[in-house]
């Protein structure tokens, strides 16, 4: 077999580990260190079977995505493509992997209960909204947001179901063990999708990185019952564009020296990091793709754009500069409680009920990362989606729910209207600080806040203990009496309701609804 491989760099010295690809062209044959025979490239390079393999690997999952994309209008021609120079000529400096459940919460519904598979899912029945959608629901024209009245007119046979973020949580947390088989750098982005760092791992592992991104999305693939979409490429954007390429279940690889390839025909707007304001800027000063934007020089990003856009500018450019962010989040710039409530009401109590609720939702999770705020918006949202809001600035910070509620009374008096029927609301903190206790003072606050918090710390144990809502203010008290839906967007995820022995509607074990079918 005859063929041409790129070179990445100088010929190595006898020890060092090969770069992906191997060597270049022509040749004859040699015997490696075990005596097995080789394919000898003139050029340096050594080509064995398994590297053929791995190329062939490699250029099944980049060619089909090119087509795929093409026919969908988003790629360039082959032809606009070679004209433009490579933005990069390494393959893989660093390998970096991007996963992407496809249509997670709707796949897990349709992997627990095959008699919804091949069927139009929905999740975010408790919302009213659509929450998640699956592949068939998609392909009715049915996005993310839209109201399920509106979907039962598109697709009256769509299922709709509760979400079930329990399940949800406890499976995702599975995937992320999984990626970590493979290496223990691994960014949890989201519930459904997540970055890992693979670079030098084709020792250990015995594998190229191709294979190893082949090798982890089959396992997903396998363990869930549905499929993610992979991208390989030398850094985080470039890698979220390939795990893109081509969906469901696609596995793209995008070497360096190919990028040029993948930005050439990509509106600048599906660039990772690029949201709508930086487009419309980008627009003004005659960038529409992702290639044109690549190919400015650096001192004309630099005087541009700041930090964040400059080093993505350097990540289409083949370079690595956002790093993974694996450790646990230990802090927050604000923390947002939002519940919507079905039917909507226009009962004072109740709704004040439900932002009290959320009140201490909030400074419980506050408490946790040892954040207190000196800053609160409380709003309210009517039946018809309109929304009115107040800040609220505190004399010192706070992560007391009784302090902050009574702070917002009034305010909640001049935003509510007898008038309108709400069915949300939901109060952000921020400007917060860590919760230091302060110097002793002469008037007593200190010692009073000790006190305080000490009340709160033993409520806190106690909900670990037994669950989140086991006590609560008495404000709250309208909100805790009635399910958070009535009617038909009351119904509940299964998980809730077949319960193991012992379990309680609030203390549940760690396994998700995820059974067979015994016959």
């Amino acid at each position: 077999m005859r063929g041409r491989l790129p070179i990445d760099g100088p010929l190595r010295r006898e020890g060092e580990e090969p770069p992906e690809g191997g060597g270049g062209p022509g040749g004859g044959h040699a015997l490696n260190r075990r005596g097995s025979k080789e394919r000898v490239w003139r050029g340096g390079g050594v080509r064995t079977e398994q590297s053929r393999r791995d190329e062939e690997l490699a250029r099944s999952a980049r060619l089909p995505q090119q087509g795929a994309a093409r026919q969908a209008g988003s790629a360039p021609r082959r032809s606009d493509a070679m004209a433009a120079p490579p933005v990069a000529i390494g393959s893989f400096p660093r390998a970096m992997i991007h996963i992407d459940a496809d249509a997670f919460f709707a796949s897990v519904e349709q992997a627990r209960n095959p008699e919804l598979r091949g069927r139009p899912v929905i999740t975010g029945k408790e919302r009213n909204i659509v929450a998640s959608m699956s592949y068939e629901a998609k392909a009715l024209g049915i996005q993310r947001g839209t109201p399920l009245n509106e979907v039962k007119r598109i697709c009256p046979e769509a299922v709709l179901l509760p979400s079930d973020y329990e399940t949800y949580s406890l499976l995702s947390k599975r995937f992320f063990s999984i990626v970590r088989r493979y290496t223990p750098d691994v960014e949890e982005y989201g519930i459904d999708e997540c970055f890992a760092d693979i670079t030098g791992m084709r020792r250990p592992l015995k594998m190229s990185y191709p294979r190893i991104a082949a090798a982890i999305k089959e396992e997903l693939d396998t363990s869930f019952g549905f499929t993610f979409s992979t991208g390989l490429a030398p850094n985080k954007t470039v890698a979220k564009i390939a795990s893109k390429w081509k969906k469901p279940s696609g596995l793209t690889v995008i070497p360096g020296r190919d990028i040029h390839r993948y930005l050439a025909g990509m509106p600048v707007e599906k660039v990772w990091g690029i949201g709508p304001h930086t487009t419309a800027y980008l627009n003004k000063l005659g960038i529409r793709t992702a290639l044109e934007f690549a190919q400015k020089d650096e001192g004309w990003v630099q005087e541009r754009f700041s930090k964040p856009f400059y080093e993505t500018w350097r990540e289409l450019n083949g370079y690595s500069a956002i790093g993974l962010e694996t450790e646990e989040k230990e802090t927050y710039a604000s923390i947002q409680k939002v519940k919507t409530f079905t039917p909507p009401s226009s009962d004072p109590e109740f709704v004040f009920a439900q932002l009290s609720k959320n009140v201490e939702n909030a400074t419980m999770k506050a408490r946790r990362y040892h954040l207190a705020a000196h800053r609160a918006i409380c709003f309210l949202k009517t039946q018809d989606y309109r929304g009115d809001g107040a800040e609220m600035r505190f004399s010192r910070a706070t992560a007391f729910p009784h302090e902050i509620i009574r702070a917002m009374e009034p305010v909640f008096r001049r935003l509510f209207d007898p008038r309108e029927r709400y069915r949300s609301t939901g109060v952000v903190l921020f400007k917060l600080i860590d919760d230091t206790i302060t110097q002793p003072d002469l008037f007593g606050v200190t010692a009073r806040i000790e006190r305080v918090a000490k009340v709160y710390e033993a409520a806190d144990g106690i909900r670990v203990k037994y669950g989140k809502h086991t006590l609560f203010l008495g404000s709250s008290f309208y909100a805790h009496s009635f399910a958070q839906h009535l009617g038909e967007r009351g119904d509940v995820p299964e998980r809730r309701e077949d319960l193991f022995k012992g379990e309680t509607a609030r203390q549940r074990l760690g396994i998700p609804m995820f059974l067979g079918e015994v016959k």
